[in-house]
């Protein structure tokens, strides 16, 4: 079980918050962060490791691409029995040290090897299932056609991706809407405004967002047949894609 330390990181001014990324510092209050940041998380957890269950059969393979510190991959391998297998992949050392002690394997459970790689680099083979858990975001927008090709190679007839992404909105009042709630959400779960803006300046040009239309018509463009929204809060949502 991984530790739930309290996000404080951007609790003091900082006179230019430097770039977000998943170094210690953030390794070691991700549990926490993305709780308190992403509307929804939890349910989307949960969600997927039936997903899992649903779409891999005995002896299948799922990938969790971009795994962090586990949730993903321990949901589904909740659901899979012995025969499956489930593979983490994480590009970030510190994530990946941190997740090593939680990576365990009863008889009856999914065995999940856990990569430390660049997920772009990682060969797809006979996935059932493909999650991308809030992880596209981060790739460069010129790379993520290219990157979602590759997935759905990869794909066993059948298989399904599963995309969570932050969102943006082509309509400017639903833009300020979404953000606004987001931002009182946050404010909700104990963040302050002064720690919202930081952590906003810190992800600009990291987290780059698009709208669900570009979404749905670069997974079309990738090869996939149908892609729907099954989960959104405010913001943030979570896809479908059907191969």
């Amino acid at each position: 079980m991984i530790n739930l330390n309290k996000d404080n990181l951007y609790t003091q001014p900082l006179a230019n918050p430097s770039a977000f990324e998943f170094d210690a510092a953030v390794v070691q209050v991700f549990p926490d962060m993305i709780q308190r940041s992403v509307p929804g998380y939890q349910t989307i957890i949960t969600a997927i490791g039936l997903l899992a269950a649903r779409f891999t059969p005995k002896y299948g393979v799922c990938y969790d691409l971009g795994c962090s510190l586990g949730a993903v991959s321990l949901s589904m391998q909740k659901q899979l029995d012995s025969s499956c297998k489930i593979i983490a992949v994480d590009n970030s050392p510190a994530m990946i040290e941190k997740l090593k002690p939680a990576i365990t394997s009863k008889h009856q459970q999914a065995k999940i090897e856990l990569i430390h790689a660049d997920i772009r680099d990682i060969e797809i083979h006979n996935a059932s299932v493909v999650v991308l858990n809030f992880t596209l975001q981060f790739i460069p927008i010129n790379d993520r056609l290219k990157f979602l090709q590759k997935i759905y190679q990869g794909l066993s007839a059948g298989g399904i991706l599963i995309l969570s992404e932050k969102l943006c909105f082509e309509n400017p009042q639903q833009q300020r809407l979404h953000t606004e709630m987001h931002h009182l959400f946050k404010q909700a779960q104990g963040y302050s405004a002064m720690e919202i803006s930081q952590k906003r300046s810190a992800l600009e040009n990291v987290l780059i967002p698009e709208t669900l239309f570009q979404h749905q018509q670069r997974l079309y463009t990738a090869g996939f047949n149908s892609s729907e929204v099954w989960f959104q809060y405010f913001n943030f949502a979570s896809m479908i894609a059907l191969k």
